[in-house]
C-alpha cells in the first residue's frame, strides 16, 4: 500500500471515531429528551431543561452531518485509489 493510501486510511479512521464519539454523546442527550411534558408554574425548571436540551441536538446535528458525509467521501475516495492501484499494479 503506497503512503497515501495509508495517510488516506488514517484521515477516515479519525473521521469515523469521530463521528460514532459525537453519535454516542447525541443519543444520550436524547436519551434525557422526554416525548410528552405536562407542566405546571412549579415544573418550569422542566421546560428550560428540555429547551436547553433540544438547543444542544440542534447544535450538534449539523456537525454529526458533516463528519458523516466527509468520512463516507474518504473511504469512497480510498477505495477508489486501492482498486485502481491494485488494477494498474504489474503483476509479479
Amino acid at each position: 500500500m503506497s503512503p497515501g493510501l495509508e495517510i488516506l486510511a488514517i484521515v477516515c479512521g479519525v473521521l469515523a471515531v469521530l463521528l460514532i464519539v459525537l453519535l454516542i454523546y447525541r443519543s444520550t442527550l436524547t436519551m434525557q429528551e422526554d416525548d410528552q411534558l405536562f407542566l405546571e408554574e412549579s415544573e418550569s425548571h422542566m421546560a428550560q431543561a428540555q429547551t436547553e436540551l433540544l438547543a444542544k441536538v440542534s447544535k450538534i446535528n449539523p456537525v454529526v452531518k458533516i463528519l458523516g458525509a466527509s468520512c463516507g467521501l474518504t473511504f469512497l475516495v480510498w477505495l477508489g485509489l486501492f482498486v485502481y492501484q491494485t488494477l494498474t499494479a504489474a503483476p509479479q
